[in-house]
C-alpha cells in the first residue's frame, strides 16, 4: 500500500509510469489497473514482473524490456 500512499499524494497527469515488481507467482497482477485508476491522467506501460527467485539472472528480460542492447 506504500506504493499507492505515494501515488495519491503527488500529481502524475501527463506523466509516464512503467511499474515493476517481483512476485513469486502473481506477475503484475492487478497492479496496472490499480495504478491507472490511481493515476488516471498518466500513461502507464506495460509492466516487468520478475519471479523473485529469478532475479540473480534477469539481467537479459531486464534489458529486452528497457530496449537495451545485450552488453
Amino acid at each position: 500500500m506504500a506504493v499507492f500512499t505515494f501515488l495519491e499524494g503527488y500529481d502524475f497527469s501527463g506523466k509516464t509510469i512503467i511499474p515493476f515488481c517481483t512476485h513469486e507467482g502473481s506477475g503484475m497482477g492487478r497492479s496496472e489497473n490499480d495504478i491507472r485508476k490511481v493515476c488516471p491522467a498518466a500513461t502507464v506501460l506495460r509492466g516487468l514482473p520478475i519471479v523473485g527467485g529469478s532475479v540473480r539472472t534477469a539481467e537479459d528480460a531486464i534489458r529486452k524490456w528497457l530496449g537495451l542492447p545485450r552488453p
